[in-house]
């Protein structure tokens, strides 16, 4: 998981989070390991391969050229479904997965899920969204801020 360039290594999941009425919002992202930043996202109230073929497509038009990116996710349906595959070769990119019950091999994406939820929640382990559209409207605000305004290690490293 080390990459110092961008648009070389992609990687992916979906997590979700409850809203007070007992539903869930499903939140896929897409992580460039070389930038840190998280590329594109799509939020969606279904956990299906429209949410995680919309957050590719977002990624793509992002960038010139795909071949040749390293896209690794867990063994997730949605990325072990034929039609994603066709995705992956149509874009010339290498697909990667992690091993079967391993969730560590997905460490990166994992820890930006944790990091979000535990800034999110704060602490608090009941915390849940009041509606839909207010979760559409603080994760869109996180993203931001994660790719933005949050410190991290390599932001650190290029002030001192």
């Amino acid at each position: 998981f080390n990459e110092s360039k961008k648009n070389k290594k992609w990687l992916t999941d979906v997590t979700e989070f409850k809203l007070k009425n007992g539903n869930k919002i499903y939140l896929s992202a897409i992580y460039d390991l070389g930038s840190k930043t998280i590329l594109s996202y799509e939020l969606s109230s279904s956990n299906n391969n429209q949410l995680v073929f919309n957050t590719l497509e977002k990624a793509v038009k992002q960038v010139k050229n795909t071949k040749g990116i390293i896209f690794h996710s867990d063994r997730g349906f949605q990325y072990t479904s034929r039609s994603f595959k066709a995705k992956l070769k149509e874009y010339k990119m290498i697909q990667s997965m992690s091993r079967v019950g391993c969730c560590i091999d997905n460490g990166p994406i994992e820890s930006v899920w944790g990091m979000m939820k535990s800034e999110i929640y704060k602490g608090n382990k009941n915390f849940s969204f009041i509606n839909y559209e207010q979760a559409v409207d603080e994760l869109t605000k996180y993203i931001h801020f994660y790719n933005t305004n949050r410190i991290t290690l390599k932001m650190a490293e290029s002030i001192a």
